[in-house]
């Protein structure tokens, strides 16, 4: 089994906008590695979330080569099965169910990953939020909203964490307390991660920093 989760080679991907065609990727590359977490920085419409949507099969490349775990991902389906059982991708909304409490949506997450019989009560421990595993999303604060997600996304089992800004809807005191949780809950769970963000509290947080420019990944200086 190989260590490499992403290995993205000559990356492309442009946009039409009316008569323009405006290029966000341009012959990027990427590696990943189990257990390795990797922050991705750039201004606002950079495309770092593009980035995401392409490792998470919501976009397709228009050029380059893209592997994930060891293999090219054959269409859709195979996209849709990754996407319920080893890729986690975490949006700064928290993308919970609303009609779902919090226990609810992570039994939900783990029933499509297959993973029926593993118990939440120590995700919910370990991201102190046992205690309102019966609220719904609405009755959460934002600090509360984004641990659930976090929960939700480790309820997979994932192989790979792709998270979108995952403090960019906290305060800074809040998003103080969470990041400690994230990467505590990473180190235990041992999948890898890209995470794009503003926050250079959080990117210094990860392994390796990288700068979206130009279309392309350059180290962070």
């Amino acid at each position: 089994m190989t260590d490499v989760l992403v290995d993205a080679q000559g990356i492309s991907k442009s946009y039409r906008n009316g008569l323009e065609t405006v290029t966000v990727l341009r012959d990027l590359s990427l590696q990943l590695k189990a257990g390795e977490t990797v922050a991705v920085v750039g201004p606002s419409g950079c495309g770092k979330s593009t980035l995401l949507h392409l490792l998470n099969g919501l976009l397709q490349p228009d050029a380059g080569h893209l592997c994930l775990f060891g293999r090219r991902v054959a269409g859709e389906d195979d996209w849709a099965a990754l996407r319920r059982s080893r890729i986690a991708t975490l949006f700064q909304d928290g993308n919970l169910i609303p009609t779902l409490t919090v226990g609810g949506n992570l039994a939900f997450r783990a029933h499509l990953a297959g993973r029926v019989g593993d118990s939440a009560a120590a995700l919910l421990q370990a991201l102190d939020i046992a205690a309102i595993a019966g609220r719904y999303p609405d009755q959460l604060s934002g600090g509360q909203r984004q641990r659930a997600a976090l929960a939700c996304a480790f309820a997979i089992g994932p192989d790979l964490v792709l998270a979108d800004e995952p403090t960019g809807s906290l305060d800074e005191a809040t998003a103080q307390r969470v990041m400690p949780l994230f990467f505590d809950t990473m180190r235990t769970r041992g999948p890898g991660a890209l995470i794009v963000t503003h926050n250079p509290d959080l990117a210094r947080r990860c392994d390796r920093v990288l700068r979206l420019h130009d279309g392309s990944l350059v180290p962070w200086a």
